[in-house]
């Protein structure tokens, strides 16, 4: 297939639109189901890169959900706690366990479960029956990897009474080395962001604290692989093999921090006790739950009890989830990592950083301030990586 016409382009009114090889050559996918709209493919080639750079920087499976070109998660395939099951609603699932791409998948849509709402999916390997099970009953617009097991296709053609979009990739496609685009009728033209990242970026150690264990390397790689394909400015959380922050697009770096921040908060609480055992009635759909939880746990209140209609969600009322509680809880967290596409210009970002239980951070230096970001991290006795390398993404 040389192009493939689309129904449109970003918005409705932008036609004709359609995707094809400047060269003239075959692209390098064939869509299997459905029929992918201009957003889907930016979704689906950007979320390709991700996952496949993780897999060859780490050696495990690896899935990211993707919203508006941004990952909502991303995640390699290790295995999660019971507690973790139970807060991404995969307690159920036979086989998660033997899956590394359908623990990789759970962590990846579990993240952030509003934001992945109607997400596009990507995976490094082949799609297996598990992983296939577990997307079918999620609400999704679409899903690239490079092949599916024959069981596995035909649960996913099940979706969107068959309208799922389903698009295989060829693996070992190489893109040309110089990329372009068009804004207003003019063409840009630059290299392709090929730069690798790997265990070797994290060894200038800027900080007092230059212990930074196997599980944290591997945490801040997942954070600025996930950074190189977030739209900028942007700021990572990570822990436990898994994105659980991602603040996309902000105009300030503290934004970032901020934003990301109540994200990997949320994820964090939502696998408290008070929150696991919430009373739900059994026949609450999975999307009210994930807007309850969130409002819940946010206290938007308007959302859970305040209307004085707690009834339509539980079998009984909840007690609040308070300030005091929430904070007691985060408390407990250590040992996570923090990835920026950019220097921090200020120690406010580190401020934050530690009400999440930030311990390994990884940004690429270079601000007039580093030295109060440095003594900031000292303060919290973290350990921080100046990377050297900006990974703006547009």
């Amino acid at each position: 297939m040389k192009e493939f016409e689309l129904k449109y382009g970003c918005n409705p009114n932008q036609k004709p639109a359609k995707i094809f090889m400047h060269d003239g050559s075959d692209l390098p996918i064939e869509i299997l189901c459905g029929r992918p709209g201009y957003i889907n493919f930016l979704d689906a080639f950007n979320s390709w890169q991700l996952v496949k750079e993780l897999k060859e920087a780490l050696g495990l499976p690896a899935v990211t959900s993707f919203k508006h070109v941004s990952p909502t998660s991303a995640a390699v395939g290790v295995p999660l706690s019971d507690k973790l099951k139970k807060a991404c609603f995969v307690d159920d699932i036979e086989g998660l366990d033997d899956s590394p791409l359908a623990c990789a998948y759970a962590r990846a849509r579990g993240t952030d479960r509003m934001c992945s709402f109607g997400d596009w999916v990507a995976l490094s390997d082949v799609c297996d029956v598990t992983t296939a099970k577990m997307i079918q009953r999620e609400v999704s617009d679409g899903i690239i990897a490079p092949g599916y097991e024959p069981e596995a296709l035909e649960i996913l053609k099940s979706k969107r009474k068959g309208n799922y979009n389903i698009v295989q990739i060829d693996p070992n496609y190489v893109p040309d080395p110089v990329e372009h685009k068009q804004v207003y009728g003019i063409t840009f033209e630059q290299g392709r962001n090929n730069f690798e990242i790997n265990r070797a970026l994290l060894e200038n150690i800027v900080t007092k604290n230059k212990e930074m264990p196997e599980s944290a390397v591997r945490d801040l790689i997942i954070s600025l692989i996930t950074l190189k394909y977030t739209q900028s400015n942007s700021v990572c959380y990570a822990v436990d093999g898994q994105a659980i922050g991602v603040g996309a697009g902000q105009q300030s770096r503290i934004h970032c921090t901020r934003l990301a921040g109540s994200k990997a908060d949320t994820w964090f609480l939502r696998q408290s006790d008070k929150v696991l055992n919430l009373p739900f009635r059994e026949d609450i759909r999975r999307p009210d739950r994930d807007n309850v939880i969130d409002g819940y746990i946010n206290r938007n209140e308007e959302d859970v009890t305040a209307d004085g209609n707690w009834q339509k969600y539980f079998t009984e009322q909840p007690a609040p989830f308070t300030d005091e509680e929430q904070r007691a809880y985060l408390d407990t967290i250590d040992n996570v990592a923090l990835g920026s596409d950019a220097f921090f210009p200020f120690s406010d970002n580190i401020e934050r950083a530690y009400k999440s239980g930030v311990k390994y951070i990884a940004e690429p230096g270079g601000s007039i301030r580093d030295d109060a970001v440095i003594d900031c991290c000292d303060k919290y006795g973290m350990a921080m990586a100046f990377t050297g390398m900006r990974l703006f993404h547009h």
